[in-house]
């Protein structure tokens, strides 16, 4: 063992998040670099490309609980999580290795240079990358969780999200001042070095750390665990389920239903959120009596989900608010460099904040109060745009106030759920906790694109954000905080 992982030092944090940036600077480089690869150099339509981004949220669904399972019960190559993570970033590296010569291995696979070959190659190799990126964070993250103590478990977190901060803003300078082939090769190789030197520099413990009211408890998953553990999920699961179908195989519904006339939903969407409200409520006031951890576990994933569906209506659809609503922008280059630097601006927050700040509040007030007042803040962030966004200059500082919680939302919620759960399960909970990402991810991909598509007034971008981003706050006052 290292004698900085001996001493448990802020040199062991950094290098304890290494493999998760590595994950993490590859997830900026596909959001820069693949769709504009795949549409100019290969020539993919925007449905195809469509696809191959289908295949993220999906392969989140499905396959982070079973590694995060299949890992917990492994142990092989001298780790749990070693053989994923070395696994993941080979596959990473050598994928996006590819993506710039797919005619070189379409002529080796192929013999030929025919358009039908290159694009089932150029889909094969971008499904590849997702799904490597997708499923390699699990053990990565579930490594940090292995390797630190219970009560450091928020300096961990917050050090992976500097680290792994500081790389993204990294990422998007690179691709914008060099260019997205010079990215995807600096990505090849942090992809490579960043998993394979520190798997094998750091030791996971035989044995993990398991709370105090834990100990002596039955270990064995059932399906009732996973149950109880997924019922805040209930109401976004039915829809991720139902977007799923209704894309891959032509089975929408198209019945519409006016909700007091403000919008409308199809009879399968308004059933979803009834599923989800009676979820809230029998989750808030515990109606099946389940344990405290599990039952706090409930109430995080409630709480987050309710997060990133704001937060990725602001990803996705950021760029349809800056064209139309901020004033002065000439069309073009302006357009799109004020919505990279917007970017930008929240997650160099997003890197600075973790340790020099969050970490001291949450050693102070406790995680996950310091957690619910960052969310707070970045709903007050949102709100302000939504009302004096125009201007530029607004638009840049609430962008900064976002920032903060948003320098939360990817570190704190992972030391706070790591907290609440059986240690020996902690891959297959690192999974479940994904679903309160991924399922409303899908939800704001296609339900909020119609309600942003059909309004007049772009604005509403930011409304869904402050309104979800509001009631996530409220919900993380339910959960226990731990000083």
């Amino acid at each position: 063992m290292l004698n900085i992982q001996k001493k448990m030092s802020n040199s062991f944090y950094a290098l304890l998040s290494l493999p998760a940036t590595a994950m993490g600077f590859a997830l900026s480089v596909q959001i820069s670099a693949l769709s504009w690869i795949l549409s100019t150099k290969y020539g993919l339509d925007i449905h195809e490309i469509g696809i191959v981004w289908a295949a993220g949220p999906i392969a989140g669904i499905i396959a982070q609980p079973i590694v995060g399972l299949v890992s917990d019960k492994l142990w092989f190559m001298g780790g749990r999580r070693r053989p994923w993570i070395l696994l993941g970033g080979i596959l990473t590296g050598l994928m996006l290795l590819a993506l710039p010569n797919l005619g070189i291995i379409q002529k080796m696979v192929m013999g030929s240079e025919g358009a039908e070959g290159l694009l089932a190659i150029a889909v094969a190799v971008a499904l590849t990358l997702d799904l490597s990126i997708n499923v390699s964070f699990n053990p990565t993250r579930s490594l940090v969780s292995d390797c630190s103590p219970m009560a450091e478990r928020s300096k961990a977190y917050t050090w992976m999200q500097t680290v792994s901060g500081t790389f993204g803003v990294l990422a998007y300078l690179i691709a914008t001042f060099l260019g997205n082939e010079v990215l995807i090769y600096v990505g090849v190789v942090i992809a490579l070095i960043f998993t394979l030197i520190p798997s094998f520099m750091i030791e996971e413990p035989r044995e993990l750390e398991v709370a105090e009211d834990a100990k002596g408890t039955e270990s064995k998953t059932s399906f009732k665990d996973m149950n109880n553990a997924l019922l805040p999920l209930y109401g976004f699961l039915m829809y991720g389920i139902y977007v799923i179908v209704a894309k891959l195989f032509g089975m929408e519904d198209t019945s519409s239903v006016s909700i007091f006339g403000l919008f409308t939903l199809s009879t399968v969407e308004l059933a979803c959120v009834v599923v989800e409200l009676i979820a809230i409520a029998l989750v808030l006031f515990n109606v099946f009596k389940v344990k405290t951890n599990t039952h706090e576990f409930q109430k995080i994933l409630l709480a987050h989900s309710f997060t990133w569906w704001g937060v990725q209506t602001m990803n996705i659809y950021m760029f349809f608010y800056v064209s139309t609503q901020i004033i002065g922008l000439a069309a073009g280059k302006p357009m799109e460099q004020t919505n990279s630097m917007a970017f930008l601006t929240r997650d160099l927050i997003g890197a600075i904040f973790p340790v020099l700040v969050l970490n001291v509040v949450a050693n102070k007030i406790g995680a996950t109060r310091t957690h619910t007042w960052s969310i707070l803040m970045m709903a007050l962030g949102y709100a302000i745009i939504a009302m004096f966004g125009s201007n530029i200059v607004i638009f840049f500082l609430a962008l900064a106030i976002v920032g903060i919680g948003w320098a939360s939302l990817v570190s704190l919620p992972f030391a706070i759920m790591s907290e609440k759960v059986d240690q020996t399960k902690m891959g297959l909970y690192m999974g479940i906790f994904n679903l309160s990402v991924v399922l409303p991810q899908l939800v704001a991909s296609f339900k909020m694109g119609e309600v942003v598509n059909n309004a007049a007034d772009k604005s509403i971008i930011f409304v869904i954000c402050a309104v979800c981003l509001a009631i996530s706050g409220v919900l993380w006052f339910a959960v226990k905080n731990e000083k």
